[in-house]
């Protein structure tokens, strides 16, 4: 019996009704406060995650993971793609030619990164196929001088599928008449939208054609590869580089998006770091709680002891009083953060198709949504440092409680 009396008592003084009612209120408090605690901090990681996940698959989907060039430009690809694909880590390789210029329609200006690609190797190494709204990679035929635009660029210029759009190019053409900036006018076969700020700024068209735009005759830029881990791109090109010889180079994604990437990781583990502050806060509000319970309870300990109880008994039973505080607010800051991290997408959705807001501006941030990703191993990590910052904040109550003689206490009663 004994030994089932910390838990016997523990609990029972946690659903027991106080004369002292700012106890109660005390109680109520630690424990609403760990369960916010919690459920903001399942949120934040998790919308971090979102963040981190979308840069993975979306942007670093249709940015390659490493481009191969050779000075001068790249004469025969096709030798060079057979060689580099059979690197052990190279998934798919596609040649590229890319053309920085200046797209006009109806009086509308954009700017954007061409990029002529082969559909039939593109696919291999970007996801466009599976984002396209309009057309397909394939109306990229040699000579259709079809382009296809990111849905914020059509937008911007006002343009659909079908209409013409003219390219403007920062090299000049020499003619009779004088010296003229290089045009090019294309026709819109295709818009595609991943949700990213390269919904504004990239367009595809046929490889051929931008060979014909730049004047490069058989050549390309260079090759753009697939590799099965996009963290190992920077010792893969260099590998990669090495074996070709002199005159390649490599240049991987850690160059264009990698400090955005170690931005959001450095930003998940620092905010983690703040909001878990606030759980410790609210894990420690229990020791004012059960150092004025163990207050409260002086006279119920003295008996206690005097029966035969043991000082880690007493000990016992404000620690599973603690930790019953603790769980009920765990538990419920878990289905709270889990619940906000399934939906949280869908509400900020909602509340900006209502009210017109535009949380995150695709024209500033690279992605135009708020994404959630909840991953397991966080919560396990927020669930065990909740649990031990509360399990800790029993022990020096629990520990004055066990310290308690009782000829003192019983002497005045």
């Amino acid at each position: 019996m004994l030994d089932r009396l910390p838990f016997l008592v523990g609990l029972r003084y946690v659903r027991a009704k106080r004369r002292n009612h700012f106890i109660s209120f005390i109680s109520l408090t630690s424990m609403l406060g760990l369960a916010l605690g919690v459920a903001v901090l399942i949120l934040v990681l998790s919308v971090m995650n979102g963040f981190d996940h979308e840069l993975r698959t979306r942007v670093l989907g249709m940015v390659p993971h490493t481009r191969i060039e050779q000075q001068g430009g790249m004469q025969d690809w096709k030798a060079l793609a057979e060689k580099v694909d059979q690197h052990k880590d190279v998934v798919a390789s596609a040649p590229y030619v890319q053309q920085q210029g200046m797209f006009s329609a109806s009086g509308r200006t954009q700017g954007a990164m061409v990029t002529g690609v082969q559909p039939d190797y593109e696919r291999h190494v970007s996801i466009i196929d599976q984002h396209m709204q309009a057309g397909t990679l394939d109306d990229l035929s040699p000579g259709s001088w079809h382009v296809v635009l990111g849905s914020l660029l059509a937008r911007n210029l006002g343009v659909g599928v079908g209409d013409r759009v003219t390219l403007l190019v920062p090299e000049a053409s020499i003619t009779p008449g004088g010296v003229f900036p290089r045009l090019k006018r294309f026709t819109v076969s295709g818009i595609f939208k991943v949700g990213a700020d390269l919904d504004a700024n990239l367009a595809y068209a046929n490889i051929e054609d931008m060979q014909t735009l730049a004047r490069l005759g058989d050549k390309v830029d260079g090759l753009r590869l697939e590799l099965d881990d996009l963290f190992k791109a920077g010792p893969v090109t260099r590998d990669i580089v090495s074996t070709l010889g002199a005159g390649y180079r490599g240049m991987d994604w850690t160059y264009t998006h990698g400090n955005l990437f170690q931005a959001i990781q450095m930003e998940k583990h620092m905010i983690g770091l703040l909001l878990m502050v606030i759980v410790a806060v609210a894990a420690f509000n229990i020791v004012s709680t059960l150092v004025m319970v163990v207050t409260d309870k002086h006279a119920d300990i003295a008996i206690l002891r005097t029966i035969g109880a043991k000082p880690t008994s007493i000990m016992g039973i404000f620690v599973v009083q603690g930790l019953a505080i603790g769980i009920i607010g765990i538990v419920i800051g878990v289905i709270a953060g889990v619940i906000l991290a399934l939906t949280v997408s869908d509400i900020i959705a909602w509340f900006q198709a209502v009210t017109g807001i535009q949380f995150l501006d695709p024209n500033v941030y690279f992605i135009s949504y708020l994404p959630s990703r909840l991953e397991m191993s966080d919560l396990g990590v927020i669930v065990s440092s909740a649990f031990g910052l509360t399990f800790l904040s029993t022990l020096y109550p629990a520990w004055r409680a066990a310290r308690i003689q009782p000829a003192e206490v019983l002497r005045y009663e």
